[in-house]
């Protein structure tokens, strides 16, 4: 495993977790000796190429699996939603009995800009069945459809922002990371739940004093 992390310009923990990951095959095992060949190292490259066009390793592990399977690969590679996201396939008709009597013109134009609603032949995919259902719930609750729209694209620059954070202390200060985007990655995607975590909790105390600043005055 140490001579195929130096060919491949990687670290040695790095390999371990794209095979724990399930990026790279097995090796082929003689008795306590593992032996990696260059299906090995070409793969590492593969997705050190991929990490450079912008996929994330949940991504690149899909687009492994399919390989593997016969899957289609191209489409695979033309999917950019989030690694943890389920898209949904929606009929015109069943987005708008989803938000009756908002799906305007504008507002899906709104939700286009913003990256939420792309279409495949005569379907509707939005990004996010999380986004979706919250969406609805808020139009239900009586919120114009325009305005969880721009809420949502408020959302979406902090949230980037967050992410741009998160991403710059770990490069900065995760020990075992190199110059090498994939070290930033590994571990990136290795404390992905402590981020969710930490943002979650601020929300909620940010919600709660927000809730505390609502209330009248006794």
């Amino acid at each position: 495993m140490e001579e195929l992390a130096k060919e491949a310009g990687i670290t040695v923990r790095t390999v371990r977790f794209y095979r724990e990951r399930g990026l790279i095959p097995p090796p082929r095992r003689e008795g306590r000796i593992a032996w990696y060949d260059e299906h090995h190292l070409a793969r590492l490259r593969t997705i050190a190429a991929l990490l450079e066009r912008g996929h994330t390793l949940s991504g690149i592990a899909e687009l492994a699996d399919a390989f593997e399977h016969g899957r289609d690969v191209a489409e695979l590679l033309g999917m950019e939603g989030p690694s943890e996201e389920t898209p949904v396939r929606l009929t015109p008709q069943e987005l708008a009995d989803r938000f009756a009597g908002e799906v305007t013109p504008e507002n899906l134009s709104a939700a286009l800009d913003l990256g939420y609603l792309g279409t495949d032949g005569d379907d509707i995919v939005h990004i996010s069945r999380r986004l979706l259902d919250a969406s609805a719930t808020l139009v239900r609750q009586g919120i114009p459809l325009a305005a969880v729209l721009e809420a949502g694209q408020r959302v979406r620059e902090h949230a980037d922002a967050l992410a741009e954070l998160f991403v710059t202390v770990v490069r900065t200060h995760a020990p075992e990371n190199t110059d090498d985007p994939a070290d930033t990655a590994v571990s990136v995607e290795m404390l992905r739940p402590v981020a969710k975590s930490v943002v979650e909790a601020e929300l909620s105390l940010a919600l709660d004093r927000r809730i505390a600043d609502e209330k009248p005055a006794r």
